[in-house]
């Protein structure tokens, strides 16, 4: 249902393709930018600066009618509502919600963090948990996605029974 809202709703022009992904508290409204055309020779930095760029303008120029949908959205799904933008390979999120997430720990798993902050990877207990989740987010994307999947249709099968 978001997700078919956010089709309906953002203007057509703003994106060849349009992701959004729903959690407990937040969506993410993430879209595919035309690339602008390279001029020739350009070196692969220069190109990376370009695309850069043309995320900027857009986020500039959609600020307040984004700012505006969100809070449509917001009140609608009772949601947060973050945005980004991708391009030619290069994504940026605009806004996101950083989420307090309880957790218990044994020392094996607590020594495995600090270790991690000790070897510089992470400034602390909380951002070595948030280096692991992604580390195994990358390595499992294909699994993780059967399982969305999968879900999906849950939510689905629920939303079409009947109510109590």
């Amino acid at each position: 249902m978001v997700r078919g809202w956010f089709h309906g709703r953002l203007p057509e022009e703003w994106f060849e393709d349009l992701e959004v992904t729903v959690d407990r508290e937040e969506v993410n409204v993430v879209g595919r930018l035309p690339e602008p055309k390279a001029s020739p020779g350009v070196s692969e930095t220069e190109r990376a600066a370009q695309l850069a760029g043309h995320i900027q303008r857009f986020r500039e120029e959609t600020r307040e009618q984004r700012m505006a949908i969100a809070r449509e959205a917001e009140q609608r799904f009772r949601h947060r509502v973050s945005w980004g933008a991708e391009c030619g390979g290069e994504r940026q999120m605009f806004t996101n919600l950083s989420v307090p997430v309880m957790t218990r720990l044994r020392q094996p798993e607590r020594r495995v963090l600090d270790t991690l902050v000790e070897a510089g990877v992470a400034r602390s207990r909380s951002d070595a948990l948030a280096w692991c989740v992604r580390l195994v987010g990358k390595n499992t994307d294909a699994w993780l996605e059967e399982l969305r999947t999968a879900l999906e249709h849950v939510e689905r099968a629920r939303a079409a029974g009947p109510r109590p």
